[in-house]
């Protein structure tokens, strides 16, 4: 019988430790547990949401997504000329 020597593949999100850095490896997995979305996850799953508050949510979401492109549409827009110089009367 043949044994495999490779190390065990390791399930989940995993950080090695360099030179006993504790503090740069813990900013690395915090960083990789943003990106991946696993308390944002686990904080939905806390409690139970109706579908009619899930579908209110996103759209409410998908709103705010919309207004802040058009709002940075706007900003790159070529701004309306005005006539600066007025006549003093």
């Amino acid at each position: 019988m043949r044994h495999n020597n490779k190390a065990p593949e390791q399930k989940g999100l995993t950080v090695q430790v360099r030179n006993g850095d504790v503090a740069f490896a813990l900013r690395k997995f915090k960083k990789k547990v943003a990106e991946d979305g696993v308390l944002q996850q686990l904080r939905e799953r806390e409690f139970y949401t109706k579908p009619s508050e899930k579908r209110a949510k996103a759209k409410k979401a998908g709103i705010a997504r919309w207004k802040k492109k058009q709002a940075q549409n706007d900003e790159f827009a070529p701004a309306a000329r005005t006539n600066k110089k007025t006549k003093k009367r």
